[in-house]
């Protein structure tokens, strides 16, 4: 299993950008994932996909004017301020 981060920006100016969001926030949802509170557009999944796969998934939900970035994260190749149980989350997982 890998550990990604997944961060995105829906497109605001769109009429339905509630249901967009929500729709998205769903469909990622398929995996196992967790989030930092303070963090409102950006996901921790764990998973055996690819980023590859990943994108392809997820951008079923997404216009083109959206954007996405899936990255995976590697064991000694991070750093950040998270809260504890985020860090734990994705510790126990790499």
């Amino acid at each position: 299993m890998s550990v990604y981060v997944l961060t995105w920006d829906l497109n605001r100016e769109k009429p339905n950008y509630a249901q967009a969001r929500a729709a998205f926030v769903q469909h990622l949802e398929v995996y196992e994932h967790t989030r930092d509170g303070g963090l409102d557009s950006v996901r921790f999944i764990s998973t055996t996909s690819s980023a590859d796969q990943i994108d392809e998934y997820l951008r079923q939900k997404l216009d083109s004017n959206d954007r996405l970035i899936v990255t995976r994260l590697v064991a000694g190749g991070y750093q950040g301020w998270l809260d504890k149980g985020v860090w734990a989350w994705i510790n126990q997982r790499l």
